[in-house]
């Protein structure tokens, strides 16, 4: 499965890049190979952008039936059964499938998986060509190689973490939940982060290009997101 998508996703990166570099004088500083990679990540988050979106319904619609829901937890915590028969009549009368965040988990993390493969090993999978990958230009900005690590660490790897973080600020909050959860919440809110500063030291630039991108692209469509839901809610 992952060496069949990571072929798919691979094939789509080589067919921006043959566009990309047909079109004229390539620049100095931003190869056609790097522009190749920021569309094609924008390509990849557009694919998946009904999924991402049916998923941000699904956090909005939980955060707004947790108080009934906490209620019932309470009044029935001595009785599982009627607990649980409440909880379903709950979801049903809201139009909310609790297994909805699961399912859109299971769809992206193989497609994710196999991006990450693509961008790890462009050569195995998108320029596949003997030398064709070597002899390109892979410079963006001040990295002349994106196959290589950022060698600056306020460069990729912090606009990755930094990224990542606004990302995490623009996910819907859970409401009136424990304390516990809520600092739960808070410290995977940093921690998520931090990981993804370490790790982006490592990875080929490119993969962080990408990376950085794919996190962008859901700031802009979760603040949309947002305000959409936020406008129908209030004309209800």
């Amino acid at each position: 499965m992952r060496n069949f998508l990571g072929t798919l996703m691979g094939s789509i990166l080589r067919v921006v890049y043959n566009i990309v570099s047909g079109i004229g004088t390539e620049p100095t500083h931003v190869s056609y190979y790097a522009i190749a990679v920021i569309i094609t990540s924008i390509i990849f988050k557009l694919l998946l952008l009904p999924i991402n979106i049916n998923q941000s319904k699904s956090s909005k619609k939980m955060n707004e039936i947790q108080p009934k829901l906490k209620e019932i937890q309470t009044k029935y915590k001595n009785d599982p059964q009627t607990m649980q028969v409440k909880m379903q009549q709950l979801y049903k009368d809201n139009n909310y499938n609790p297994a909805s965040g699961c399912l859109v988990l299971l769809i992206q993390f193989p497609i994710i998986l196999a991006f990450f493969a693509v961008f790890r090993e462009p050569a195995k999978y998108a320029f596949t060509e003997p030398g064709f990958y070597e002899a390109m230009n892979k410079s963006f900005l001040w990295i002349a190689n994106l196959e290589n690590s950022d060698p600056y660490l306020w460069g990729m790897p912090l606009l990755a973490a930094l990224t990542t973080y606004l990302q995490t600020k623009t996910m819907p909050t859970a409401q009136n939940v424990d304390p516990q959860t809520q600092a739960t919440q808070k410290t995977m809110n940093y921690f998520l982060p931090v990981m993804i500063f370490i790790s982006a030291r490592s990875f080929a630039a490119g993969l962080a290009l990408y990376w950085i991108i794919s996190n962008l692209f859901t700031i802009v469509q979760q603040l949309i997101t947002n305000r959409s839901l936020s406008k129908v809610k209030e004309e209800k």
